[in-house]
């Protein structure tokens, strides 16, 4: 008979979310260090290209955070002081701070009861959103979290009900033509866990007005720091003149950057607003040129390991996201699952017996209303009780792509052994 202690698994220790670098991206950043050419320049240029191209979208200007993308793309659009726009209550809080850096109010929403019917997904209540659009909102921010993308085509046709009360406005000469142009409330998407993700034929980066992704260390798709904006083409509003303007505003004003004032004869530049410094350096886009080189690849294995997760949910009763469906395609970035019948207070031991087991989890999210910042400007967890519920009882897993099979099989003996002494 073989012991009881030889059948014990061994501890290993799973991380929640590192970086997936290769020998390719390491090789990459010493040649562009070596080079010369390390700020902005021709690598950011070719990232800028190449996501658009992957994106099908017209144009994509590269930063150096999500952060800084949602909020440009605020600015872009002249949105700002006296002007609403609507958050989902359940997000992280640069979905949310964006607006605010801009000067203006946001709305949050709640969310669908127990996330969406289709995926699970904490996505936010569309009628609550008819009903939160006055003639003050500007624009509805719209959140893929996890990689799952949200109902744009839903949202487009609120925008379109309520077209009445809509009154273009825009801080800025360029703002004031998108909003003329456009002749309702925008719509933006914070698809910070969203790069490569489809709906109906459709990439995230080409469903929404504007659109944000986040090339945070822990994302799919990582440059580091980083993130990036794109926007579908707007009738009447030159892409150049929308990319130019992005530009000014993430290089301090300054009309040229450094690769065109180092062509002969091109020191001189102008300063043609007092604006921010936020560009992406050609170092991040050195390691975001290989990464989508083996983004492919990358996006499989997640579907491999969500495949094995669902399993294992599906068995225990636990409620997942449903990243994979007939028409849609996520990227795969969380694995949240929500454990029945626990309280909050169940839910941080289960996080503590996880990680006595070397099994590193998380929670995404604590809704905004519930912190201190957002508290302080008036708002009430007690006015969203679908985000709180959707959050009590949730525990994200880790899915990265240097997991191995037998990391993954070490997670689900673990999950199942602690969950079934909760159910």
């Amino acid at each position: 008979m073989v012991s009881a202690e030889k059948n014990k698994i061994a501890k290993r220790v799973i991380p929640f979310s590192p970086p997936d670098i290769s020998e390719q991206e390491i090789k990459k950043v010493t040649e562009t260090m070596k080079s010369g050419w390390i700020t902005t320049g021709p690598r950011t240029k070719e990232l800028e290209k190449r996501l658009a191209e992957f994106c099908h979208t017209s144009k994509v200007v590269c930063l150096n955070s999500a952060t800084a993308a949602e909020e440009l793309n605020v600015r872009i659009c002249g949105i700002g002081e006296g002007d609403e726009v609507i958050v989902p209550a359940y997000t992280y809080t640069a979905s949310a701070s964006a607006a605010i850096h801009c000067g203006a109010s946001v709305k949050f929403v709640d969310i669908q009861k127990g996330g969406s019917k289709d995926t699970n997904m904490p996505e936010m209540d569309y009628d609550k959103v008819a009903e939160a659009i006055t003639s003050r909102t500007k624009a509805i921010v719209a959140v893929d979290l996890g990689g799952i993308i949200a109902d744009y085509d839903k949202l487009y046709k609120i925008a379109e009900a309520k077209k009445a009360l809509f009154i273009p406005g825009g801080n800025t000469d360029l703002g004031r033509r998108i909003q003329t142009a456009l002749g309702r409330v925008l719509i933006f998407s914070d698809a910070s866990h969203a790069l490569g993700a489809m709906k109906n034929g459709k990439r995230a980066g080409e469903l929404a007005d504007f659109t944000d992704f986040s090339f945070h260390a822990v994302k799919n798709f990582t440059t580091a720091e980083g993130g990036a904006s794109t926007w579908r083409d707007i009738p009447g509003i030159d892409n150049e003149e929308i990319y130019h303007q992005y530009q000014l505003y993430s290089l301090h004003g300054q009309n040229k950057d450094a690769l065109t004032k180092n062509q002969l004869g091109s020191w001189e530049y102008d300063i043609q607003g007092t604006w921010y410094k936020c560009n992406m350096t050609d170092i991040m886009a050195a390691i975001g040129l290989c990464q989508l080189d083996r983004y492919p690849e990358l996006l499989e294995r997640r579907k491999e390991i969500i495949s094995k997760y669902d399993a294992m949910c599906d068995e225990l009763g636990v409620m997942h996201l449903v990243h994979y469906m007939k028409n849609s395609m996520s990227s795969g970035h969380l694995y949240l699952t929500r454990i029945p019948g626990i309280s909050d207070e169940m839910r941080r031991e289960i996080i503590v017996e996880l990680a006595k087991y070397g099994v590193n989890t998380n929670v995404h999210y604590k809704p905004l209303p519930m912190m201190t910042a957002y508290k302080e400007l008036g708002w009430d967890i007690r006015d969203f009780p679908n985000a709180y519920d959707y959050y009590k009882n949730l525990i994200t897993l880790p899915l990265h792509t240097l997991l191995k099979d037998e990391d993954v099989e070490y997670v689900i003996h673990n999950y199942k052994k602690v969950i079934r002494r909760y159910i």
